[in-house]
């Protein structure tokens, strides 16, 4: 029976062999746009949103532009997406506070990332770990999942899973292993129906909390549901 880190290694070694060119699916030229991008990707696929900022950053590329829009303005651009009114109000605050307090600089720590508006602690983690190559291990609902169910964490919280995945994962692996988890869990080992049969990393994983993920999941499902009738 292995160690528990000779299997969190095992795991690793599978997800890279799986996923060996896993990356953002967000398309951006520059850290602001990435911004924009993970801002608008609340709620929405990444297929959306890659639509949305085609139109988006030809006519807004950068800070200056954007900063100028009213939310208003902002919102009828990027109504393709969910919550495009908050959004459009975020993305105006923030584009003008990037331009008024960082010189149209998207700033490159933690403390003044989350210091802009519509900026939590996963969009800043992408920010720093794509646009920067900084260390950091965003936790969205794919990572949360799919690393509980792999035994890489147990928290019950998003900050509690990413303060666990950055001591059972080398720093130099946070940014990739973000992703390959991200691609698991697309592809595998997915919310309501896991591909547990066919996974890869079936000799390796305890599928912890699997049955109370998708019981819950159908449980949100049934009450949806029953509240449209």
């Amino acid at each position: 029976m292995l160690r528990e880190e000779e299997r969190v290694k095992a795991v690793l070694d599978r997800l890279e062999e799986l996923y060996p060119e896993a990356k953002t699916a967000l398309n951006f030229s520059t850290p602001f746009q990435l911004l924009v991008a993970v801002v608008l990707s609340a709620r929405s696929t990444d297929k959306q949103v890659n639509e949305v900022t085609r139109d988006l950053f030809a006519k807004y590329p950068g800070p200056a532009e954007m900063a100028a829009l009213s939310p208003e303005e902002m919102a009828a651009a990027i109504k393709k997406v969910g919550l495009n009114k908050a959004k459009g109000k975020y993305l105006v605050e923030l584009a003008r506070k990037i331009v008024e307090e960082y010189g149209g600089e998207v700033p490159a720590s933690w403390e003044e990332l989350l210091r802009l508006p519509g900026v939590g602690r996963k969009t800043a983690g992408v920010v720093l770990s794509n646009a920067f190559q900084l260390p950091a291990f965003p936790v969205d609902t794919h990572v949360f999942r799919v690393s509980r169910r792999l035994g890489l964490a147990s928290g019950t919280t998003p900050e509690a899973v990413e303060k666990e995945l950055e001591k059972a994962v080398p720093p130099e692996l946070w940014g990739v292993t973000h992703h390959r988890l991200i691609y698991h869990g697309r592809q595998v080992c997915r919310a309501r129906k896991p591909l547990c049969e066919s996974c890869r990393l079936a000799d390796l994983c305890p599928r912890k909390g699997v049955s109370s993920d998708i019981k819950e999941k159908n449980r949100g499902h049934t009450k949806s549901k029953n509240r449209r009738r």
